[in-house]
């Protein structure tokens, strides 16, 4: 009777059962449909919506806000940047029950307290607007300074912070011995670089580069008691998603979302607190030097981390170029 009413469940209802889901997406419509617990943000998901007819009126009121602001056309375009981030972030908690991520500007990357700065100025905006802090995740890159300004806001200002562009177990340790709430290790962008890098070209979802990588991050955090929980996002297809089910969270696109909707496969955990607590691993400490190092001998997260930061900062420009032509009219 119980794998009748199983055989029935579609993969996506299934994976809920034993992993958090978040949409990936700035998308409402989408996030209506799949029904995600949590939702996450970027400059580039921000930057698609923003271009989309039916969010024409949320970009306005950025604009609006921007103008009222004052100052030069540059400050009246940052305050509309903020705005508009925050808008998005608004309108996504009406439609999911849980957080939503709220990413800082990647320019900031390199630089903790303007990144500090930044993360208490959006999450006021939010208060502004009747949205606690409890509901926000304030996403920051996984740079040293950036596990230092998650750092700083979670210990002094408890603001719980989302670290992405996370591709190494050196970031990962990191951030848990920095007390982050949450991670982001991006699954497919790892298999990108192993693909595009190596000879092999072709992986089966247990050897994927990117599924090997969050499956140890995530064993050391629970073998070890670290609070800092797993989000595995930025994935290629469901055999990654369905290899990596039991993690903590996973952020999924609206099509792998749509893929798994269709699916009846059976989904088994993978990963668990218990098979964690067997796992043959030493406990591991970093500082800056250390961090430094062993992201300097990982080419694959030093490219990646690299092109992540550069991809965003594009498309922050791109979207500030977007409310430009607006405010200049």
């Amino acid at each position: 009777m119980e794998q009748a009413k199983k055989a029935k469940m579609s993969a996506l209802e299934q994976l809920k059962n034993f992993t958090t889901i978040v949409a990936d997406t700035g998308d409402f419509e989408s996030m209506k449909l799949y029904k995600p617990t949590d939702a996450t943000t970027n400059p580039s998901l921000i930057l698609n919506a923003a271009k989309m007819e039916r969010y024409q009126g949320i970009v306005d009121k950025a604009v609006e806000y921007g103008n009222k602001t004052g100052g030069s056309s540059e400050e009246k375009v940052a305050e509309a940047m903020d705005y508009l981030c925050v808008l998005f972030g608004c309108e996504i908690l009406k439609i999911v029950p849980g957080r939503v991520s709220t990413e800082v500007d990647a320019r900031l990357s390199f630089d903790t307290d303007k990144s500090v700065q930044k993360a208490l100025k959006l999450i006021a905006l939010h208060e502004d607007m009747g949205i606690k802090k409890d509901r926000i995740l304030i996403k920051l890159a996984s740079t040293w300074e950036g596990i230092q300004a998650a750092k700083i806001l979670e210990s002094e200002h408890n603001v719980k912070c989302n670290l992405t562009l996370l591709f190494s177990f050196a970031q990962a340790v990191a951030c848990a011995e920095a007390n982050v709430t949450l991670i982001s290790p991006f699954v497919g962008r790892i298999l990108d670089w192993y693909v595009a890098n190596t000879d092999k070209k072709k992986y089966e979802p247990q050897e994927d580069p990117g599924v090997v990588s969050v499956t140890k991050i995530y064993t050391y955090y629970k073998k070890f008691g670290y609070k800092t929980v797993v989000m595995g996002a930025s994935f290629r297809n469901t055999g990654e998603i369905k290899a990596l089910a039991g993690c903590d969270l996973l952020t999924i696109g609206p099509s792998l979302l749509k893929e798994l909707e269709n699916d009846s496969a059976e989904i088994v955990p993978q990963l668990s607190a218990e098979k964690a607590a067997e796992a043959n691993l030493e406990k591991i400490s970093i500082d800056e030097p250390t961090f430094r190092w062993m992201l300097n001998e990982d080419a694959m997260s030093t490219d990646k981390l690299s092109e992540g930061i550069r991809k965003f900062a594009v498309d922050a420009v791109a979207l500030e170029n977007l409310i430009r032509k607006r405010i200049e009219l």
